[in-house]
This record gives structure tokens, sequence and C-alpha cells, in this order.
């Protein structure tokens, strides 16, 4: 059980390997991932800045991912092909049920962005930081973007995660760093004392206070998961 957010970040600060600051980032997921990734963004004196994706919900049940989608020209989607094909949805249906997050997407890019650029991320140890995994459809749209926005390093951090979501997105970094993986696994929220909403203007302020500079020095090693 986590005191909130930003208590999950700082257990997970302690678990991170060292990182160079002159060639690390730290991306969230909102909102939830924002005050976990600030905490280590700020203690280590590294960007901080978010991948912008949205959960694609079932009809009729929109707390079910059904599918996740990034922003861009190009957005990707993940599509949890399971409950797609036991909803009877194509990827066409998915496409569209994603319209409305796309937009709500650009709506929070302004709002949190504004004109400033997206970090550069080619060559960069990304350390990519949310609140928990439940079905793990977001993260994988997350990894999947910043991988192709030239990443050379994904570590995951992550409080909680259902250890079958966690294990599937393994593939896709190359280090995980989880502090929990309960059995059974209920909700993320069920691992927090304070699960409030964050704000759009927590995340916008967020972005804009934490500093770049680096810091020497290492912190500890203590992963789950694994490194290739």
């Amino acid at each position: 059980m986590f005191r909130d957010r930003r208590d999950a970040g700082r257990q997970l600060l302690g678990q991170l390997p060292h990182l160079d600051p002159k060639s690390t980032v730290v991306i969230a997921l909102p909102r939830g991932g924002v005050p976990a990734a600030e905490e280590i963004a700020h203690a280590l004196h590294l960007p901080l800045d978010v991948v912008l994706v949205r959960k694609v919900g079932l009809p009729g049940q929109p707390e079910v991912a059904v599918a996740a989608v990034t922003d861009g020209g190009n957005p990707v989607f993940a599509i949890n092909r399971q409950i797609a094909d036991m909803a009877g949805l194509s990827d066409a249906d998915i496409r569209a049920l994603a319209l409305p997050q796309m937009a709500e997407i650009e709506r929070r890019r302004g709002l949190w962005r504004g004109d400033r650029p997206d970090l550069r991320l080619v060559g960069k140890t990304v350390v990519v930081v949310d609140d928990g995994i439940a079905t793990g459809a977001t993260m994988k749209a997350a990894l999947d973007t910043l991988r192709r926005a030239g990443a050379a390093r994904l570590i995951l951090a992550v409080p909680v995660a259902a250890a079958d979501a966690l294990a599937d997105l393994l593939r896709f970094v190359d280090e995980a760093i989880c502090l929990s993986v309960p059995h059974p696994f209920r909700a993320v929220g069920a691992h927090y004392q304070d699960f409030r909403q964050i704000t759009d203007a927590e995340v916008a302020k967020a972005l804009q206070a934490v500093s770049a500079k680096p810091m020497a020095g290492r912190v500890t090693h203590k992963s789950f998961g694994q490194s290739p």
C-alpha cells in the first residue's frame, strides 16, 4: 500500500540503476504517472515530459481498455486483441472509437505543453513512469511511441502491476522495475491510500517546474524484470 503517488515515486527512485544525467529523460503517463515521475525527475535533476496517450474504452464499459492510442500525425494503436475479439470489434471500429480520445489528446497538448516542443529522445535513456499497470494497453502504446521517437534504452518504472500485463510488457523494454506484483491484482487505486484525480493544472505545473540540471552520484539498483 502506497500513501500516494509521490510516495510511490520516492520508492521507485531508490530502485533505479545508475543514470547518466546527460543522456536520460523521465517520461510520465498522464495524469496519474506525473506526480511519481516528478519525484524522480526532481531528485535526479532530469528533464520531465509526458507521452500523450489515451485509453480506448469498450462500448458500454469505458473502464475496460480495448485499445490505447498515442498522439502524432501517425498515431500508434495498441489493441487488446482478446477483448476486441470478444466484443466483435474490428480495427476500423476501434479507430472510430478512438476519435474522441485523439481530440482529448490535442486538448491536453495545448493545456500542458503550450508552445514548448517535445523533448528530443533520439539516443536517450528514457525512464517511463506510471502509477500502476492493469491491462498494459496504454503503456504498450506509450512504449511503442517512445521507441519510434528514437529512445535508445527504455526503463519501465511502476509501483504496482498485474503479473500478466507486466510479463507482456517486458518484450518492449530494456529493463523493468516494479515494486509490487500482487496476487490477485485489484484495481490500481486499491493499492493507494490517496488516489485522488490529478488535475490538468498539476500536470502543467510539474512539466514547467522540473529542471534539467545534472546531478552526480548513483542510486541503488534492484529491478524486477530483465535487461537484454
